[in-house]
């Protein structure tokens, strides 16, 4: 196979792009299996008494009790409640395991140390490297023993594996698509490769896995979201698996913020898919989003879909109708349409507002 490497100037350079047929990769991760190396991205060891109450007070979401094998999702904002830090976090055997961006790995291990002041916590670098795997056919025999598991974990779960490293499986997106991690140590991943090939699963590369992550409407930071995103915007307050942010735990940086968009309002702007003309140069991201010529958002991340064809996420302004006509690209001449089925719901009030209305009599 001819490994083609991701491009350079994007978020995954260093990575696999694709093994010369990124469509019929595409379609083995919707029929059977495959696995993509995501070495790339970084991840960080947080052990220590403390570490768990200690990343509770300064994350948004609720971990002070976060029990063996757990997983979630995890925001670090800033004053206004903005996002800075994404994270998948894993609590195992007595450590949290923390993967996120490979640009976001040296900052946030730099603002975690610096956050540690007199608790008992070490935060460190960890050298283990993440394996995707994605397709229906990851239960089947022959995968699960070469992986040495007896059977998959519950979703958002991690099981240890014997050879070191755990494998954690995620949200499905589609009801029998499976989404496995498997972090093993660096020096490892060749090993791993091979004996989940000869069980016949597919390896695949980074194109796959992203056009898998913009089906499911699932955001990236630093791709689809940009330095105004707040949690909101991109359905990082959801459902389990899927949210970032517990609404109901004690204070931490940009709270006032969070708290306040639920409650008394909306948030500014809304993750959607978007379908692009195909017949054009393709748009990239950070292109805005015109709407009769008015920026009404920008483009997240771009990528070919198997089945969709040119797709892209996109942030834009709350509250546009799905058949607005949109356009996008440095000249702004690449039609798009809003996936109707991508839009958010449209809530009624939040509950402080009704609240405040019903005080002033205007609600019964």
């Amino acid at each position: 196979m001819s490994a083609v490497p991701a491009p350079e100037t994007g978020p995954d350079a260093g990575a696999i792009w694709h093994y010369g047929d990124p469509l019929g990769e595409q379609r083995t991760a919707e029929t059977g299996a495959v696995l993509v190396d995501r070495s790339h991205r970084g991840v960080l060891t947080l052990t220590g008494a403390d570490r768990q109450t200690w990343l509770h007070s300064i994350s948004t979401q609720h971990v002070a009790e976060l029990a063996d094998g757990a997983s979630t999702q995890n925001l670090s904002l800033d004053g206004q409640g903005r996002v800075e830090d994404h994270w998948l976090q894993t609590e195992l055997g007595g450590v949290s395991y923390l993967d996120t961006e490979p640009w976001r790995a040296a900052p946030l291990l730099d603002y975690l140390r610096k956050m540690v002041f007199w608790s008992d916590v070490a935060v460190a670098p960890a050298d283990l490297a993440v394996v995707s795997l994605l397709g229906p056919k990851l239960s089947e025999r022959a995968v699960l023993d070469a992986l040495g598991l007896d059977t998959l974990p519950a979703e958002m779960t991690a099981t240890p594996l014997a050879g070191g490293g755990f494998a954690r499986r995620m949200t499905e997106a589609v009801p029998g698509q499976v989404e496995l991690d498997v972090l093993v140590g660096r020096g490892d991943v060749a090993d791993l490769q091979r004996r989940l090939t000869q069980a016949g699963v597919r390896p695949a590369g980074v194109w796959a896995y992203e056009a898998h992550r913009v089906a499911a409407i699932r955001p990236r930071l630093g791709v689809d979201t940009d330095e105004r995103t707040i949690p909101h915007e991109v359905g990082w307050i959801g459902g389990p698996g899927l949210g970032a942010v517990h609404l109901d735990k004690g204070c931490y940086r940009g709270q006032e913020t969070v708290a306040r968009v639920h409650n008394l309002g909306k948030p500014p702007r809304m993750l959607t898919l978007l379908h692009l003309d195909g017949s054009v140069d393709r748009p990239v991201t950070g292109d805005p989003v015109l709407a009769g010529g008015r920026a009404v958002g920008r483009l997240g991340t771009v990528v070919e879909h198997v089945d969709l064809g040119p797709v892209a996420l996109a942030l834009l302004k709350r509250g546009i109708p799905a058949d607005t006509a949109l356009s996008t690209g440095a000249d702004a001449d690449v039609a798009a349409m809003i996936d109707a089925a991508s839009l958010p719901t449209l809530d009624g009030p939040g509950a402080g507002r009704l609240a405040v209305e019903r005080l002033r009599g205007t609600v019964r």
